[in-house]
C-alpha cells in the first residue's frame, strides 16, 4: 500500500491498540493522575468519561501499567449483563470457583467477598474495570455498590473503575443511585485533543513508524483538527484515507484538498463542510478527487486499509 511509498516501516494510524503508538496528551495524563488517586483513596469507584473515540481506553491501559503488582484485577468489557451474570463474570475475572447449579445473587456476593477478605489478608489490592459502563443497568449498579460495602476501618476491600460515555454522568443522576454516585471519590471528563496537541499526536504516530510531521503540509494539519474536532480515532481514520489518496495520487506530502477528500468519503461532504469553510475551488477539487481515488482503488483491488475505531 502506501508504507514503502512514504518509506514507513509500519501504518501509523492503524486503528491496533499497540502499546508503542500510546500518545498521552496532558489531558490524558491528567485524567489517570484522577484515576490514581481515586484509587488511592478511601471510596469504592472512580469514574472516567469521555466522548467516543476520545483515548478513555488509552487511559485505561495506561492505568493497568501503573496498578501495583500486589494488584489483582477484574476487566469487563461488555456490562450489558444481568446483576446475576455480572456477579458471574466477576467470578470468572478474580479467577473465582463456583458451582453453576447454585447460581444467585447471594452465592455469588458471599463467594465474591469471601475472595476480597482473602485478597486483603495477603495484602493484595482488588480492581474491578468496567469498560462502557454507560450500558449498565440500574439494579447492576446497585450490586456493585453492595460488593463495595466490604471495608476495613480504613478503605474499601474493592475499588471499581467506571469508564464511559456521558450517559453514564447523566445514568448516575437518577434518585435510586445516589448512594452509589456520592461514593465516586474521583471522576474525569476527557475532552478531545486542542489543535497543537493534534499536531503532536500525529508527529508522534508518524515518528513511531519512521516517518515525520513533514509527510502533511501545514494546512492540513490544521484541517484535521477542523474536521476530526481533535478525536484521536477519527483522526486515525481520515489520516490513513488521507495517505492512501495521496499515494493513488503519487503526492510527496497530503496536501489539504487531499484530506478534504479523505474526510468527505468517510465522513460525508455535509458533515465536513459543516466543520471547515471551503472556498468552491477546494470543493470541486475534493469531489474529483474521491471519484477518481475510488474508481482507482476498485479498480486495482485495494481496500484502503484499516478503519476501525
Amino acid at each position: 500500500m502506501y508504507l514503502s511509498y512514504f518509506g514507513l516501516s509500519d501504518n501509523p494510524f492503524s486503528i491496533a491498540p499497540n502499546p508503542a503508538y500510546l500518545y498521552m496528551s496532558a489531558r490524558h495524563k491528567e485524567a489517570l493522575a484522577h484515576l490514581n488517586f481515586g484509587l488511592r483513596e478511601s471510596g469504592g469507584f472512580v469514574m472516567l468519561t469521555g466522548e467516543v473515540g476520545t483515548g478513555k481506553t488509552t487511559v485505561s491501559r495506561k492505568l493497568l501499567q501503573q496498578l501495583p503488582e500486589n494488584t489483582q484485577v477484574a476487566m469487563i468489557l461488555n456490562p450489558t449483563l444481568s446483576a446475576l451474570e455480572l456477579l458471574a463474570t466477576v467470578c470468572d475475572e478474580l479467577s473465582i470457583k463456583y458451582e453453576h447449579q447454585r447460581s444467585s445473587l447471594k452465592y455469588f456476593t458471599d463467594l465474591i467477598l469471601g475472595h476480597l477478605a482473602q485478597n486483603h489478608e495477603k495484602q493484595i489490592n482488588t480492581v474491578l474495570i468496567i469498560d462502557e459502563a454507560q450500558h449498565l443497568l440500574p439494579e447492576v449498579l446497585e450490586q456493585l455498590r453492595l460488593l463495595t460495602n466490604l471495608e476495613t476501618n480504613r478503605e474499601k476491600l474493592l475499588k471499581v473503575v467506571l469508564i464511559g460515555q456521558p450517559e453514564l454522568q447523566a445514568l448516575l443522576k437518577r434518585n435510586e443511585l445516589r448512594q452509589l454516585a456520592q461514593r465516586i471519590t474521583a471522576r474525569y471528563h476527557l475532552l478531545p485533543l486542542n489543535e497543537d496537541e493534534v499536531r503532536h499526536y500525529i508527529a508522534h504516530r508518524l515518528s513511531v513508524a519512521d516517518g515525520d510531521i513533514s509527510m502533511f503540509a501545514p494546512a492540513t494539519i490544521k484541517a484535521v483538527f477542523q474536521i476530526t474536532a481533535g478525536i484521536p480515532r477519527v483522526i486515525n481514520l481520515l489520516c490513513d484515507r488521507a495517505l492512501t489518496l495521496s499515494f493513488t495520487k503519487q503526492s510527496a506530502v497530503v496536501p489539504k484538498y487531499l484530506f478534504v477528500a479523505a474526510a468527505n468519503q468517510i465522513l460525508g461532504e455535509d458533515v465536513v463542510a459543516q466543520r471547515i469553510q471551503l472556498p468552491h475551488k477546494w470543493l470541486l477539487i475534493a469531489t474529483l478527487i474521491v471519484t477518481t481515488a475510488i474508481g482507482f482503488l476498485i479498480g486495482s483491488g485495494m481496500n484502503g486499509g484499516s478503519y476501525g475505531g
